[in-house]
């Protein structure tokens, strides 16, 4: 299966090689030729990057998910998160160019809001991409109760973020919801209780690889929050 985002790419590209191929053929080119092998082999790394297998997701409740394919690059404790509501704990993943890009929901719940916020394109690795790039921040209230964030961030050479979530939508635990073109970052950010099961270093795939769990229970700090209600700081 291919992303829809990537169709257009892969049309263009398919048409451009053929034409090369034709052009090549007429007109006796080798110019046109080593152009059309070298477009025939980026339109193929292009199927191979819009690649978007199916997953079967197995909805638990407080589970937790990786929102992305790739490698954890850190676990943090933060002492304050506003939207959290307290203290939270923060899952970057770095998705490389090798990656399946496509993005799905870490927990079943309802999206609070979606937040566009432009910025640089420095390598997604480094960490100071996680405040700097542009980059997608979603809020969700979770099915239990509880306040999560998760971003796509662009990376250096990725340049376009697709997000398909708007604030109200109702989602499940593994639902598709955007995708980011080409080598970036992807974040959850979660109650400080909850329970991290992961290890920085280790390939997580989105959909299907477990990092974590949420609390039991609501804390005094979280309810307290939701009581004053929405306050988003990106």
């Amino acid at each position: 299966m291919i992303a829809r985002e990537g169709l257009y790419i892969i049309l263009a590209g398919v048409i451009l090689t053929v034409g090369l191929v034709l052009a090549a053929s007429r007109w006796d080119s080798k110019t046109a030729f080593v152009l059309s092998l070298i477009c025939g082999i980026l339109t193929i790394f292009t199927v191979f990057f819009f690649r978007d297998p199916n997953r079967d997701v197995s909805p638990q409740p407080g589970l937790l998910m990786a929102p992305a394919d790739g490698r954890v690059i850190a676990i943090e404790n933060l002492a304050e998160n506003p939207y959290v509501g307290g203290p939270a704990k923060k899952v970057s993943i770095f998705l490389s160019i090798f990656d399946v890009h496509v993005n799905r929901v870490p927990a079943s719940g309802r999206i609070d809001y979606v937040a566009y916020n432009p910025g640089k394109y420095f390598a997604a690795f480094k960490d100071k991409a996680s405040h700097l790039n542009e980059q997608t921040e979603i809020g969700m209230v979770t099915s239990q109760g509880h306040k999560i964030i998760f971003k796509q961030i662009a990376g250096l050479i990725a340049r376009r973020i697709v997000c398909n979530l708007a604030e109200g939508d109702e989602v499940a635990v593994g639902q598709r919801f955007g995708i980011i073109k080409f080598g970036s970052r992807a974040e959850v950010i979660v109650p400080s209780a909850s329970d991290i099961t992961i290890s920085v270093g280790e390939h997580v795939t989105a959909g299907m690889s477990v990092i974590g769990y949420l609390p039991r229970e609501i804390s005094s700090s979280e309810t307290k929050d939701n009581a004053r209600g929405r306050n988003v700081e990106i």
